[in-house]
This record gives C-alpha cells, structure tokens and sequence, in this order.
C-alpha cells in the first residue's frame, strides 16, 4: 500500500513540476526570442517482483511475478530553438534573426544560429531576443545593457538610434561610417546551452561557438525594424496545462483513497477487542 502512495505522490510532484515549466511558458508568450521549454515524464527503474518459499512451491525457490512501477519523475527541461514568427516593430533598434534551414546535427537535433552578447567579466552569452537598444555612451545593448558584439569581439558604437543595419549585419551609423558588423553564431548541439534569464543562454562547453559570418553553407538574414517572437503556442499550452492539473487531481485522489485504507487498518482493523 506504501508503494501505491509513493507513486500517487511522486505523479503530482512531477504534474506540478509540469505546470509550473507551463505557466513559465505562457507568461514568457509576448518575450522576444523566447525559446518555449518541454519535457516529458519518464518512469523511475521498475522494480521485479518474485516469489520466495510460496506454500505451493518447492522450498528455496522463487518464481517471478511481474514488474511493479515506483513512480515517475519530469525529464530535464529542454528549450524548443524552433525560429519564431517576425513581427515588424518599426523600431531602427529591433534586429531580427532570421535563420535560414540549418542541417541536423549527429544526433538528428537542428542548429541554431544566435548573437553575442559581453557578460560579467568580459564572458560570453547568446541571445536571440533582438529587441536592442543604444546606451547613453551611444553603444549596441540588449535592453538589460548587455554590450552586443561584432565579429571582431568588439562592442558595437552606433552612436545613437539612427543606424542602419544591412541583412549580412553591417551597421552604419548615422554619418555613413561603418562600425562593424553584428556576429552571429552557430550551435552544433543548441542543448549545450543553458538558460540564465533575461533571453541569455550560457554555453556549458569549453571555449565558444564559431561564427557563420563567412560561412558560405549557412542561410541567415537579420532584419532590422522587425523582432522575432517567442515560439510558445498559447492555445496548446493552455490545453497542457489543463490536461495537467486534471492528472494532478487524478493522483490527488488516489492518493486521498490509500489515505483512508491506511485509516481504517490502523483505527479500524487493528483495534484490540
């Protein structure tokens, strides 16, 4: 009875888990570049039940029963890099990336192409929330000020607002003058990067990701006054949300049924006299 409670308890622990990465999904819906999380429920080890010294069985034999489940847990949540949709913001400082059909990886996953982004201590993150701005020092920022760099690693000085922004990446400013041009990068493996808020995504191996600027076998453009939007599908969240709280609820209840067995075996059965 103990085991069926462990696996009642275990489903909603793992159907909250759901939710919550689900309503994370659906408040980031309007969040420029954002990469909708998934995940799927795996099953802990089975365990094999057998039978040992049965009145029916020889002595020192055992026999096998079946196989009893022990729960189910949530798998890692991993990013969905599918592109977004453009939406045209009229905004000079609006950049977006548009990937063209990237090849698959050894593992059947497609790359993705990204920015960079200066971090704490001069480290390197990616971003493919375009939504920039300029600085009071007249540089290429995200909108939390993080400085975005061009193809020699160098921060961008647009000067101000008013620059342009080619579809290979070149920036000119507003007098003409080329600044540089915006790097874009390529992920072998996209489930090497890390989410650390704020549209960043960290690389966990060593070293950075190589940039596609003069590679020839990558398809990309960047599109100036145009932001990419988040690839979450509101519709289809919602319904998995719902689906999840009715499998939370479905778990509550058996979990609440094992509560009154256990109730009556220690009040009722058990009871002296």
């Amino acid at each position: 009875m103990l085991r069926g409670l462990y696996g009642a308890a275990s489903g909603m622990v793992a159907q909250q888990q759901r939710q919550e990465m689900l309503a994370n999904n659906l408040a980031n819906a309007s969040t420029p570049g954002y990469k909708a999380d998934q995940a799927s429920l795996r099953t802990f080890p089975k365990m094999l039940l057998q039978a040992v010294n049965a009145q029916s069985m020889p002595v020192n034999r055992s026999y096998p029963i079946g196989e009893l489940a022990t729960g189910v847990y949530l798998q890692e949540r991993i990013p969905n890099f599918r592109q977004g949709d453009l939406m045209e913001s009229g905004n000079t400082t609006d950049v977006a990336l548009l990937q063209g059909i990237l090849p698959e990886n050894e593992d059947g996953r497609e790359m993705a192409l990204f920015y960079t982004v200066e971090h704490d201590n001069e480290e390197l993150r990616y971003t493919r929330n375009g939504n920039f701005t300029v600085d009071g020092e007249g540089f290429l920022t995200t909108a939390q000020g993080r400085y975005i760099l061009s193809t020699d690693g160098e921060r961008m000085a647009v000067g101000s607002e008013n620059f342009t922004v080619a579809a290979n990446g070149i920036v000119t400013n507003e007098a003409g003058v080329q600044v540089g041009q915006i790097n874009v990068v390529l992920a072998e493996d996209p489930l090497q990067l890390v989410k650390e808020g704020d549209g960043l995504l960290r690389f966990t191996e060593d070293g950075e990701l190589p940039s596609v600027v003069a590679n020839e076998e990558i398809a990309y453009q960047i599109q100036q006054g145009f932001i990419e939007r988040s690839n979450v599908d509101a519709g289809q969240t919602m319904t998995e949300m719902m689906a999840t709280y009715r499998s939370f609820e479905a778990n509550q209840r058996v979990l609440q049924a094992y509560d009154q067995s256990l109730e009556k075996a220690v009040n009722e059965v058990g009871r002296i006299g």
